[in-house]
């Protein structure tokens, strides 16, 4: 009897450590205040099966970098306390990840964490976690279901055997911010 109320007290002292462990996409993905996406692995698949029949060679390298994510999961939402909530997520997730990047412009504040692959040019995880865009977003008229929606936070998760190579290649070609810390990141 000892025994059982040791456990239920402990599992009781727990479950607050559970909650915060729970994925954040899959508490968020069916809320009405949250635009979510998520590719799944066998979409992975699929496109691993197309064939290039080209020579460009930055098209080949592109398609080797896709194939070689596992799962692709994002969401953005202009609700103050589910971004507060993501926010606390990702957190408690940078004890496991490396920050590799940070940058705040008026108001907003980008981070990107990497967890480490197989090697030095490898990764198995990119968080990218963006907060307070409603500051610069105000005059957008952005329409999600018909609705006009502004975004506080957005949150992205890629999984797989990353080349941080190939991911710097594409951030550059793309101008997204990032690049040249994720080159910086793939050299060391």
């Amino acid at each position: 009897m000892k025994k059982q109320v040791t456990l239920l007290v402990m599992a009781i002292l727990l479950m607050p450590l559970t909650a915060m462990a729970q994925d954040i996409f899959e508490k968020y993905s069916d809320n009405d205040k949250v635009s979510y996406v998520s590719i799944k692995p066998k979409m992975f698949q699929m496109l691993a099966k197309i064939d290039i029949d080209t020579d460009d060679a930055d098209a080949k390298a592109y398609m080797e970098m896709v194939n070689s994510i596992t799962s692709f999961k994002t969401m953005a939402t202009d609700d103050k306390v589910i971004a507060k909530d993501i926010a606390k997520w990702v957190t408690s997730r940078t004890a496991s990840l490396e920050e590799l990047m940070e940058v705040k412009d008026n108001g907003v504040v980008m981070k990107f964490y990497v967890k480490q692959g197989k090697d030095d040019d490898h990764i198995s995880e990119l968080l990218m976690f963006i907060n307070g865009l409603d500051a610069v977003m105000k005059d957008s008229e952005i329409k999600i279901n018909g609705e006009n929606r502004s975004i506080e936070t957005v949150v992205i998760s890629l999984t797989g055997d990353i080349d941080l190579n190939q991911i710097s290649k594409l951030t550059q070609k793309m101008n997204l911010p990032g690049g040249e810390e994720l080159e910086k990141k793939s050299k060391k």
